[in-house]
């Protein structure tokens, strides 16, 4: 029977998927889902983190979360030590009580002693509800004084998104590039050029033949990933994706 690390890579080899596909899907680091693969759990915050990335990275892949967490509770997760302790039949019997010494006479009885007792508290009982009237009333005037209320803080107003994207690509030679406004729509851009070039929409989807560029969206810097592959990439106001190679623009 395959492992759990054999399971999820095998299930994600069939699908043709490499780990910043699967990272990009399920919000999980890249490197958590190495150890999860090489079965390194000692690498996540804890057993919970390892039961929780189990199951959401099973779902992705269409396998059967319930199992590959029931596994790894059997394999990994150490049991409690009172669950090894085997319980004595019978459930154990209690030590015997000692027998209390009947009263036997000589002194004052049972009886007399608990009626002294119930005077006792009466007067003590008298006696504190005299001397605490003073201080009750002074409890209860300082009471109605109302607190003022605070101030609550004003919330700080979040900015508006732009209703537009600015992508600014400013190559490191000459570089490869395609860039359109959508799956179908207007084709802004086609060619190799060394030259920066700026492009405004409510989406961009640009092809880079090369990754030696810079780019900024909306003036920040936008990291590309280093590879010596083309990579692509979706940029809207409200964020930004990698496109795999099936979803860029072609405009050839």
């Amino acid at each position: 029977m395959a492992s759990i690390g054999e399971t999820l890579r095998e299930a994600r080899m069939r699908q043709h998927l490499d780990i910043t596909d699967v990272e990009e899907r399920t919000k999980i680091r890249a490197k958590y889902l190495r150890a999860l693969e090489n079965e390194e759990f000692g690498m996540l915050p804890g057993s919970t983190f390892v039961k929780t990335f189990l199951r959401t990275y099973a779902e992705v892949l269409g396998l059967d979360p319930h199992m590959l967490v029931e596994e790894y509770r059997a394999t990994y997760e150490p049991r409690d030590d009172a669950e090894l302790q085997p319980i004595a039949p019978g459930g154990g019997s209690r030590p015997p009580r000692e027998r209390q010494p009947r009263y036997s006479g000589g002194g004052p009885g049972r009886g007399t002693v608990l009626v002294g007792a119930l005077v006792a508290l009466i007067a003590l009982l008298l006696v504190l509800g005299l001397t605490s009237g003073d201080n009750g009333s002074k409890n209860t005037a300082q009471t109605t004084t109302k607190a003022k209320p605070k101030k609550k803080p004003k919330r700080a107003e979040p900015k508006p998104v732009p209703a537009l994207v600015t992508l600014q690509i400013t190559p490191n030679g000459p570089v490869y590039m395609c860039v359109d406004r959508g799956l179908g729509k207007q084709v802004l851009y086609n060619g190799t050029t060394p030259d920066p070039q700026t492009f405004k929409g409510k989406k961009l989807r640009v092809n880079l033949g090369r990754t030696a560029v810079t780019v900024k969206v909306n003036g920040k810097s936008f990291p590309v990933k280093q590879v010596s592959n083309p990579v692509g990439y979706e940029f809207s106001p409200t964020g930004s994706k990698e496109l795999p190679q099936g979803q860029r623009p072609t405009c050839a």
